[in-house]
């Protein structure tokens, strides 16, 4: 039986500024009912007990959310469940996360106690000197991609021009006029999260997520970084009409965005690239690349072809050290995980469903 593909995003980055923290737009804590920060080292259970919890929820018919971790996209950092104003977080580093209303909103579960701390004694040394180059290896990382992001921006600012402004505005009113009516209620809202990311696997985005929460696909075909004026201009008069949005930033310019989802109107806007393209039929698709000066195409395409082929050989650096840090990182955790109590962590999952998922069926 076919199941329903998973709402999963983001919420930090490796960019070429070191790790891109967005955990402060997870869930708006003065709207929360509950939010769970775990605490806790390498291999203590946090992703499985999210999970876990993840999973109930969506057995008892709720929506859930997942964030996916950066480092790892087979591992978790975070569940929201919105229909229940709650959520459960990883507060460790890189994406520390501590209460604003401690006790009235957020409160901590501690899975290091789960830990056999004599036992996890005896390997102290082997610990200590594998988080050592663990990261060595993301600091490598940041500087290949800081590397691309240069060559990236080069290009982009080459071809940003008046003539392309007048283009991308001109095609922005124009799907504003189509799309969007005015609700005549209050200006919407945005959330961020990342849609993509730059990861040990390479790197991802999360189209499924965008097709699981909207019908309509407008692919935007997008070879030099151009989209974010689009986008932004298409953002600012979706909220203009009172419509809530989801901003999506490019993990690799964290300050410019990628993506655009407007599920209420179960519309979103994809940047597609030959590296990472859009897979599915769109809606409509827009090519960016050609609202550029054709001129000025033409006049550089060796330089283009050059950059571009620069910029893909240093972001693979950067995956490839990823590639060794996760590898370090699953030595770590093999460190860890035969002296943690398990048993423990599925029971307070357990605890956790009864009071969260049951206590409000049982509400309602």
């Amino acid at each position: 039986m076919q199941t329903d593909p998973k709402i999963c995003f983001f919420l930090g980055a490796n960019s070429p500024s070191g790790f891109y923290s967005l955990y402060d737009q997870l869930i708006d804590p003065a709207q929360a009912r509950d939010i769970l920060i775990l605490k806790g080292g390498p291999g203590c259970g946090k992703s499985s007990l999210m999970r876990r919890v993840g999973q109930a929820a969506e057995e008892r018919g709720y929506q859930v959310e997942y964030i996916v971790c950066s480092g790892d996209p087979d591992s978790l950092d975070g569940v929201v469940l919105p229909q229940l104003q709650t959520a459960l977080v990883d507060g460790t580093a890189p994406h520390v996360v501590e209460p604003k209303y401690p006790g009235v909103v957020e409160r901590y579960l501690n899975l290091g106690e789960c830990y056999d701390k004599p036992a996890l004694m005896e390997r102290k040394g082997d610990i200590i000197a594998c988080m050592s180059g663990y990261r060595e290896c993301y600091a490598r990382a940041y500087r290949c991609l800081t590397a691309a992001a240069q060559i990236g921006e080069d290009m982009r600012s080459l071809l940003d021009t008046p003539y392309l402004q007048a283009k991308l505005s001109k095609r922005a009113r124009g799907i504003l006029s189509r799309e969007l009516k005015k609700t005549g209620g209050e200006p919407g809202k945005a959330v961020q999260r990342f849609l993509g990311g730059v990861t040990w696997k390479g790197v991802l985005c999360q189209f499924d997520t965008a097709d699981a929460l909207c019908k309509r696909v407008y692919e935007l075909c997008d070879t030099y970084g151009l989209a974010h004026d689009l986008l932004t201009r298409l953002a600012a008069g979706a909220m203009a009409a009172g419509q809530d949005v989801i901003v999506c930033p490019s993990p690799m310019w964290p300050d410019r965005m990628e993506h655009l989802l407007i599920p209420s109107l179960s519309l979103a806007f994809l940047s597609s690239t030959p590296a990472l393209p859009y897979e599915k039929r769109p809606y409509r698709r827009i090519r960016l690349d050609a609202m550029a000066d054709p001129e000025l195409l033409h006049r550089n395409r060796a330089r283009l072809k050059f950059s571009r082929k620069v910029s893909a050989a240093l972001t693979e650096e950067a995956v490839e050290s990823l590639a060794q840090a996760k590898s370090m990182h699953d030595t770590l955790e093999g460190l860890y995980n035969p002296h943690v109590d398990f048993q423990r962590v599925y029971d307070t999952a357990d605890a956790l469903i009864q009071e969260l998922l049951e206590g409000d069926s049982s509400q309602g």
